[in-house]
């Protein structure tokens, strides 16, 4: 399987080493989001928050050629289990330059969409 600083930062939960895996101009494409978000600013505390949102996370398999990566896992969000796939290309230093989210099924992907807006909107 392929092993990647993302995939390790990922499973490990740990928010400043996911951050470091990012390039400064990041697009990430949401799995419930239209529009793609656009920066590290923007990237990195979405990432966070969904470290914090799915439970039992882990990676089952991943392919990589050149600078693609896809990444398949497998969480938890409440009582709904759910499956996805990371898409990454990463750039000429091997930071994530864009990420691709796909998740599954349908009941998983609106708990995890409540979830990440509670989590983003909620007081500091």
């Amino acid at each position: 399987m392929v092993t990647s600083g993302f995939q390790t930062a990922v499973e490990s939960g740990d928010v400043e080493a996911l951050r470091s895996t990012l390039a400064e101009d990041v697009v990430f494409n949401s799995p419930v989001v239209f529009t793609a978000y656009r920066g590290i600013d923007a990237v990195a505390p979405l990432l966070a928050a969904a470290v914090s949102v799915f439970e039992d996370f882990h990676y089952t398999s991943g392919v990589a050629e050149g600078d693609r990566q896809v990444l398949v896992f497998e969480a938890r969000v409440g009582d709904r289990t759910v499956q996805g796939v990371d898409i990454l290309r990463l750039d000429e230093s091997g930071l994530v330059a864009e990420l691709t989210v796909m998740l599954r099924p349908m009941s998983g992907v609106a708990a995890m969409a409540e979830a990440m807006r509670r989590r983003l909107t909620a007081p500091a």
